[in-house]
């Protein structure tokens, strides 16, 4: 049977989130019905990501980009569904989001994204950081980048992420793909992790915001001042513990 949907799971040293990832995107597709593949892009991981990936059904496209669109790219490439769906290695996918953005897909939306939830506690400097960021997203009818979904036509249009964008290519892509046809944000939502957020503090987020700012785009192309993204990962105090369960 065809693949109608391609997940596509970029990764970086993702070995402590990853199975958990995998588990509920073969859950959630099983319960929608639709044929469907996993691709784990993993950019040059020096841990067990990749071992993660095969151990839970995924293909693995190993790649050296250290640059989130580029990585994200690589990953589509692989992929053979009508379909792509792109998912964060911290980011938990339930049936109910997963069946709204095929019912979307499938009545001609070009693509998408949904509401967010943050697992884990957060300060409230952060949370009134992120619920900003959140209702800006809203707003703008823009996908946040740990869920996002588009017909693959779509996305091969517009060229598929932009890599000069080292962040925010989430954006860009959203913004482009509106001029292939509806872009809808789900009322659904997908739980991702808030470990940035806790590893980083308030004044952390703000510097990246003023760099943003002064900068425009320019701030984005390059990883200079993207530490959050690019920096070495701090250990998040209130990590869940791995899975070791094999998918089924």
């Amino acid at each position: 049977m065809a693949v109608q949907i391609s997940f596509v799971v970029p990764a970086y040293n993702e070995e402590r989130l990853l199975g958990d990832t995998l588990l509920a995107l073969h859950a959630a597709a099983r319960a929608v019905g639709e044929p469907y593949e996993l691709i784990v892009a993993d950019d040059a991981s020096t841990d067990a990501t990749a071992a993660v990936a095969r151990q839970h059904g995924a293909q693995v496209v190993s790649v050296a980009h250290r640059q989130i669109a580029a990585t994200r790219n690589s990953g589509a490439r692989a992929a053979s569904g009508t379909w792509l769906v792109f998912v964060d290695a911290d980011t938990l996918v339930n049936e109910a989001v997963l069946r709204a953005a095929v019912q979307a897909l499938r009545a001609g939306a070009a693509g998408g994204g949904a509401h967010l939830h943050f697992d884990g506690p957060l300060r409230l400097s952060a949370r009134l950081f992120i619920g900003a960021g959140v209702w800006v997203l809203r707003q703008a009818r823009m996908a946040a980048g740990c869920f996002i979904f588009c017909q693959k036509q779509a996305f091969d249009a517009v060229g598929g992420f932009d890599e000069a964008y080292f962040g925010a290519e989430e954006l860009v892509l959203s913004q482009a793909l509106k001029h292939q046809g509806r872009f809808v944000i789900l009322r659904e939502s997908v739980t991702t992790s808030g470990r940035k957020a806790r590893t980083h503090n308030g004044l952390d987020l703000l510097r990246l915001t003023g760099r943003v700012l002064r900068h425009g785009r320019r701030a984005l192309q390059g990883r200079q001042g993207m530490e959050l993204w690019y920096g070495e990962r701090r250990a998040d105090p209130a990590a869940r513990s791995p899975t070791h369960e094999e998918s089924r």
